[in-house]
Order: C-alpha cells, then sequence, then structure tokens
C-alpha cells in the first residue's frame, strides 16, 4: 500500500493558527490522528476529519522526519469559534486558577493580586538576628521581649539608652550586682535619671579556666590553680568588691554631712511601715572622713524632740562587738531629703540577702513555686548564731527586738546577721518604753517564731496555729529541733523568766558541731590566704625588678640596666621568663617562674646558670648573691628618687 506523504504546506492547512481560522475543511485529515491516532479535541468542535482509514495513516513516516521547515509555526490546538468568545488570551488571564482534575479534592487557596507580582530586590527586609541589637523599637523581623529591651551579652555600654522609661534603673533590684543588663526596680521619682552608663563588670569568663585534673599529676606535680584560690571563691570576692564600687551617675540623693555617693539598696520601691511606724528605706553611702562605704538606713518624716535617746542608746549599742550582728555606728537627723528623716549607719556587707528574700523569694526567672524545704543542719546553724548574738544583746541589758525574716541578712552561705538593732531602741525612747525583761522575753518567742516559719515555710504573720505547725516541725525534723523550737515559742511557767543561758545548754551538742565546722572553714580560708601571700611576694618582687631592667638613662649612664650588676639581672629575667626548650619554643611553665622567684626573694644558697641570649657569656651566680645585686641596683634607685619608695621593703 503506498504511503501518503505530507509537506509542510499541508501540515500547515491542518494547524488551528489564525491564518487557517474560517477555512477548515470537513474532509482535511486532523493532523493529530496523523500524530497521534486520536485526537482529544474531536468532542470538543474540532472541525477537521477524524475518520481516516488507520491503515493508510502516515504516522510512521510523519515520525521519521526529524526537522520541520524553519516557518512551520508552533503547534496550536484548534477550538471551535464561539461567536461570543475572543479568539485571544485576556491579560488576566495570567492570575487564573491553576488547573485541578475533576474528582480530585483541593485545599481553599488564598486570594491573588489581579495582577501576576514580581520578585523586587528592593522590598526585602535586611536579616537582623533577634535580641542583639540594643534599642527600645523593634524592627519589622525581631520580636520584641516582654521588657523592650534587647540585651547584647557581650557588650554593655549603651544598655542606659534602653531603659525602661516607667521608672529608672536600679543596679540593685537583680540578685547579681554584676548582671546590669536586666530592668531592676524603679528608683523614686525625686531621685533623678539614669543616665550615664553603668560600670563593665569584669569578665570573669576570661581568667584561665582549670588546668588538667590532679589524679593525672605525679605527687611532685602541681596544676596551675594550686598557686590561686579557688575560681568561684575569687569571683565572689570580686563580686563583692565591684558591687561595694558601684555609683549611680546623674543621681539627684543628696549629699549630707560626710556622706556621699549614696546608691539605693531596696529592691522594691514600696513603702512598708511593718517594722519601725515609719518608711524605712536602705542605701549604699561613702564616709569622706575614712573613705570606707556604710549601709545608711533612712526613717522618712521621723521628727526627734530630744537628742538624749539617740546619745544613750549609740553608747550602748555601739559597745556590741559580735560577729552575728550589723554593728551600729552612728545615727543623725538629717533634711536633706525634703523631710525630717532618721538615719542609722551600718557596716556595709555587699551582695546580701535577707531571709525573707532567700528562702521565701522565687529566683529570678523562675517559675511562681513555693518555697522548698530547708535542710535541718541549715536551720541548726541560725539557730546557733542567733543564739550567739542574742547572748551577746542580753548579756549588755539590751533587746534585738528587730527579729524578722527581712531585718536578718545573709552575706555568705548560711552566714546571716541581725541587721536592724538599736533602731526601735531610738524610734520608742519616749513614746513606748517598756522593761527591759519583757523586751528579751519577747526576743525569745520571735527568735521561736522564725525558726518555726522558716521550718514550715511559712511567713512569720501567716502562723495562727503555734501547736499544727509544730506538729508538722515534728514530721518534716528531728525530735531535738522540735523540743528546741517548742521551747522558745511556748510562754514561760508562772512565775518565771526564760532566758538565752538554759537555751544554749539545751543545744549544746549543735553549737559544738557548728563551732569545729566554724573552725575548719577558718582553716581552709587560712590555707587560701597562704597561697595569696606567696602571691604577693612575687608581686612585690616583679614590680621591683620591671623598675631595674629596661630602664632609661639614669644618672648620667646611658646604659645603666645593661651595666654592672644589673646585667645579671636582665639574664636571670630572661632565665624565668624567656626560657626555650630544645626546639627553640616558650616555655611558658608558671611554676618555674614561681620558683625562681621565691628562690631569689628568699636569697637561697642554690646557684642559677645564666647565659646571654648570643650565648658568648654566662655567669653561675647564687640566688643569694643575685638578691645582693638586686637590693643594690633599687636602693640605688631610691635614692635618687623624687619622692622615695614608701612601702619598697
Amino acid at each position: 500500500m503506498a504511503t501518503t506523504r505530507y509537506t509542510s504546506n499541508d501540515l500547515r492547512r491542518q494547524v488551528g493558527s489564525p491564518r487557517s481560522k474560517g477555512r477548515e475543511n470537513k474532509d482535511t485529515l486532523c493532523r493529530n490522528v496523523l500524530i497521534y491516532g486520536h485526537c482529544r479535541y474531536e468532542d470538543q468542535g474540532c472541525s477537521f476529519n477524524h475518520n481516516q482509514d488507520k491503515s493508510s495513516s502516515p504516522q510512521a513516516d510523519f515520525g521519521s522526519k526529524k526537522t520541520f521547515n524553519v516557518e512551520s509555526p508552533s503547534f496550536t490546538p484548534s477550538t471551535q469559534s464561539q461567536p461570543t468568545k475572543k479568539s485571544t488570551f485576556s491579560s488576566q488571564a495570567a492570575s487564573a486558577a491553576p488547573f485541578t482534575p475533576r474528582g480530585v479534592s483541593t485545599a481553599p487557596t488564598l486570594p491573588q493580586n489581579s495582577e501576576a507580582t514580581l520578585l523586587n530586590p528592593a522590598t526585602i527586609r535586611e536579616f537582623t538576628p533577634q535580641n542583639y541589637d540594643v534599642g527600645t523599637t523593634t524592627s519589622g523581623n525581631v520580636v520584641a521581649q516582654d521588657n523592650g529591651i534587647y540585651n547584647d551579652p557581650f557588650t554593655m555600654g549603651s544598655i542606659a539608652t534602653t531603659l525602661p522609661s516607667t521608672g529608672q534603673f536600679n543596679p540593685y533590684a537583680a540578685g547579681d550586682h554584676g548582671a546590669m543588663g536586666g530592668p531592676g526596680a524603679t528608683f523614686y521619682p525625686q531621685h533623678g535619671a539614669f543616665s550615664a552608663a553603668p560600670l563593665q563588670p569584669p569578665n570573669y569568663h576570661l581568667y584561665t579556666p582549670f588546668d588538667s585534673h590532679r589524679q593525672d599529676l605525679q605527687p611532685w606535680q602541681r596544676a596551675t590553680y594550686d598557686f590561686f584560690i579557688p575560681d568561684k571563691l575569687r569571683e565572689e570576692l570580686q563580686k563583692k568588691m565591684f558591687a561595694t564600687q558601684q555609683t549611680l551617675p546623674g543621681s539627684r540623693l543628696p549629699q549630707f554631712h560626710h556622706w556621699h555617693s549614696l546608691v539605693p539598696l531596696d529592691t522594691t520601691g514600696r513603702k512598708n511601715t511593718s517594722s519601725f511606724d515609719y518608711p524605712s528605706w536602705m542605701y549604699k553611702a561613702q564616709n569622706s572622713k575614712n573613705g570606707r562605704h556604710y549601709a545608711l538606713r533612712r526613717l522618712e518624716g521621723f521628727r526627734l524632740t530630744n537628742e538624749n535617746p539617740i546619745i544613750t542608746v549609740m553608747k550602748a549599742w555601739k559597745t556590741i562587738k559580735n560577729a552575728n550582728i550589723v554593728t551600729v555606728h552612728e545615727a543623725f537627723t538629717t533634711r536633706e531629703f525634703g523631710d525630717s528623716s532618721l538615719i542609722f549607719a551600718f557596716d556595709y556587707h555587699p551582695l546580701s540577702k535577707t531571709l525573707q528574700e532567700l528562702h521565701f523569694q522565687p529566683a529570678q526567672g523562675a517559675r511562681q513555686r513555693g518555697p522548698a524545704l530547708i535542710p535541718e543542719n541549715v536551720l541548726w546553724s541560725y539557730i546557733c548564731q542567733i543564739t550567739n548574738a542574742l547572748k551577746a544583746i542580753h548579756t549588755n541589758n539590751l533587746a534585738a527586738r528587730c527579729i524578722e525574716l527581712g531585718k536578718i541578712i545573709v552575706s555568705e552561705k548560711n552566714r546571716i546577721r541581725l541587721a536592724a538593732c538599736s533602731i526601735l531602741d531610738v524610734v520608742q525612747f519616749e513614746t513606748n518604753p517598756r522593761p527591759i525583761q519583757e523586751l528579751q522575753q519577747e526576743d525569745l518567742v520571735k527568735f521561736g517564731k522564725l525558726i518555726l516559719s522558716l521550718a514550715t515555710s511559712t511567713p512569720t504573720n501567716h502562723l495562727t496555729n503555734i501547736t499544727a505547725s509544730l506538729a508538722t516541725v515534728a514530721s518534716r525534723y528531728s525530735a531535738n529541733f522540735k523540743e528546741a523550737v517548742a521551747w522558745l515559742v511556748s510562754p514561760p511557767a508562772l512565775g518565771e523568766m526564760k532566758s538565752i543561758g538554759p537555751f544554749i545548754g539545751g543545744i549544746a551538742n549543735q553549737m559544738t558541731t557548728y563551732f569545729d565546722l566554724a573552725l575548719l572553714q577558718n582553716d581552709e580560708e587560712q590555707a587560701y590566704l597562704a597561697k595569696e601571700l606567696e602571691n604577693g611576694r612575687i608581686a612585690r618582687i616583679m614590680m621591683k625588678l620591671s623598675t631595674i631592667n629596661e630602664h632609661p638613662d639614669f644618672a648620667g649612664q646611658p646604659n645603666w640596666s645593661e651595666t654592672g650588676d644589673r646585667y645579671q639581672l636582665k639574664l636571670f629575667r630572661d632565665y624565668v621568663f624567656h626560657q626555650v626548650d630544645s626546639e627553640a619554643k616558650p616555655v611558658l611553665s608558671i611554676g618555674h617562674m614561681v620558683r625562681a622567684l621565691n628562690k631569689l626573694d628568699a636569697s637561697t644558697d642554690e646557684a642559677v646558670l645564666l647565659t646571654s641570649r648570643d650565648n658568648e657569656t654566662v655567669f653561675v651566680p647564687t640566688y643569694r648573691e643575685l638578691r645582693q645585686m638586686f637590693d643594690r641596683a633599687f636602693n640605688e634607685l631610691v635614692k635618687n628618687s623624687q619622692n622615695g619608695a614608701p612601702g619598697s621593703s
């Protein structure tokens, strides 16, 4: 059978192009039938013939044609023209919904714009890491924190500009005085703004961490941290020093008498009159007479009509020196705060917390939950320390009177002090005089209620049922502890008076245990002090050696530090700090440096080999001889100095 062949012109006539519109021939074979064997538009109005004999279909031959004429138009299926529809696509066809087969469920789509959306790089916002850019306003791609502040954990210079506008920043509101970034309690409106940037706390993370563990070293070897106090203790002491030196730039707090640089210590701005019947505030201040820092407690609105109470009470309380009592130094009145205020000056213990803050307030950022159960050994330490304080007070014929959770501070671990003694003696000296025996009996009852409050995790003002509270104590702690608390809170027998002496006899076992722990802690601190004593010797001798080495022109000698005994001291400096190994790598052994400097300070008879850098000169002096050269050179500098050398020994 002959194969029917089609030319490009024949195929062009079969394409549903605009040129062939209106000229469709019912006898012309459909191109889709020629190519595919069928036409998918046969039932949709295709105007070509679809009944061609399949045996004569030129599909095979057409498929063998690999190329078309360059003038061949692109394939466009022809549809039956409708008089009411346009032959071309509308410009809105681009926004038409996508094709979905019948019977297939689709999720609802959001409405689209009438015009196609084009990618415009100019409209894309630049990415900004969240919580790193300090500022009070938020950008479009940054989620604001609750306090509206973005804190940079490594840069704190601009934190003053990010403080909330509702109140001023209190650096003592946070538990950690080094954490200056978080918003604290507000100051009082008349105290001014915290305008200047706060001090930068020490970078504790920059200190050298612990070296290898002790079990990896030989008995004669020492690790680097063996020469210094533990990092935790060092950091705690440095934080206290930093808190002591903190100031409040731009403060409007007054300066009066010899007191200046006042900083509020209250963590809340609420007035509290429950303890002294007057609103009270706490400040840290510096005394210009001796340069020391003190804690000032101010009673607002107190009017003193007679100076005898202050003179009499202060004379009695200043004689008490006890480790568990915050020493009071003076009391006076002032009008610098805009009213008549009574001021008490106490010793300042930085970073202290009250028992109320330590045991009844959740930590910052923690979930709200009930107070944790306090271990019995901690409560016994509190009992022993308060007993020690009350014994000193009652022996001097005085009464503490302020034995409350908010008036007892914790300065170190489990170390407490009574912090508000002598205040009520002045305030109630004339208005409410009471016998001292009655006040001492009240001290014992308050003492018992305070321990009962800590043992049951209940505030003191909520202890309405003492019997039920004692039953709770009996279920949590030992019988001896319960008996001690019951003796304190129970009223004395008729015609008898309780005193602190019998109570001390009842808790003698716990007192001796606490005394032993205090001695062990003292031994530990003595060992740390001995390490720092060696470090002090090294620091002193290094400072002297640095003034001799590389000294410029001196006494008319241009090379004074390079001649005579000073040259051997220069070689000794290289021996201590600039040693190298066989591969010319620096030797950074702290043990070698400490050992050599200690031998120089002790003037031992051990010989040391000193070699010049060019290996042309060698000395073998003893440490005693080096110390003599060292003293002569330094004394020569002292003799020719203008100011002498105070503290040079």
